[in-house]
């Protein structure tokens, strides 16, 4: 297949099947008098170009491991994720911003008895995500495509999540930029209620002014407990872990748990 049909297969088969808005959220929010409302988002547009590696594991993979926009269109109550993506019952570990699926296929692999929910919108990561499932023989992981912001709003129950990873996110170095970032005070509640009881939020960034803005933003949380932690081991050297080595920063890792008590 030639480079040109791998950019349109990205582009037809992500509309179709990973479905969604432009922005990675179903349907339009409109202000009071009907202009449609400009939202914050934690993420920028990436291109969407498939290689051919990328495109074969879209092919047989894409129509039953991903869902975008139109699989969670008109939903009016929270989704049994675990049932309607999954088709059995187990505890969910949900990756926020899985990038090319390097955790997700790895924890995927290791642990079949889990199931792992990875959100990302760059669509050749979706895909290469899928090879690497694939490759490693683990069919117990989807991808979602859809704004995961508003995801953990709109789609989960409370206390349906048994831990959430959010992995080097976009720093969003500029000031002006801050208010991007997706670890802030209203997403840390929400993302809260979400943990069953006990259960944990893992966090990772190679950037320090963000490792501090995490650590004030989950101090306003009150329930949950936990702060700066050794590296997880079984979070895989990601490309953006590797980077940030290279380039003289120190990674910092977090772990909170969700109290017992609210």
């Amino acid at each position: 297949m030639s480079d040109d049909k791998h950019g349109k297969l990205a582009r037809s088969r992500g509309a179709q099947n990973a479905g969604g808005s432009p922005e990675g959220r179903p349907g339009v929010r409109l202000t009071e008098d009907g202009r449609p409302l400009r939202e914050v988002l934690s993420y920028s547009r990436r291109g969407s170009r498939f290689t051919a590696r990328q495109a074969g594991a879209w092919e047989r993979h894409a129509d039953a491991w991903v869902f975008g926009a139109d699989a969670v269109a008109g939903i009016s109550a929270p989704l049994d994720v675990n049932d309607a993506w999954f088709g059995r019952q187990a505890p969910l570990y949900v990756e926020i911003g899985s990038g090319v699926g390097e955790t997700t296929a790895s924890y995927a692999a290791a642990h079949p008895d889990v199931n792992v929910l990875a959100f990302e919108v760059w669509l050749p990561g979706v895909a290469d995500t899928l090879a690497r499932l694939e490759a490693a023989g683990a069919s117990n992981a989807r991808l979602c495509t859809v704004d995961a912001a508003w995801s953990l709003t709109e789609l989960f129950a409370p206390g349906s999540i048994t831990e959430l990873w959010t992995l080097f996110p976009d720093p969003w170095h500029k000031k002006r930029h801050h208010k991007r970032r997706l670890v802030n005070q209203p997403f840390v509640g929400t993302a809260a209620s979400r943990l069953v009881q006990g259960g944990t939020w893992r966090l990772a960034t190679d950037w320090a002014d963000y490792a501090a803005h995490i650590a004030e933003a989950m101090a306003t949380e009150p329930t949950l407990t936990g702060g700066p932690v050794d590296r997880w081991t079984e979070r895989p050297l990601t490309k953006f872990e590797r980077r940030g080595i290279a380039e003289g920063r120190a990674i910092a890792d977090f772990a909170y748990r969700r109290s017992l008590v609210e």
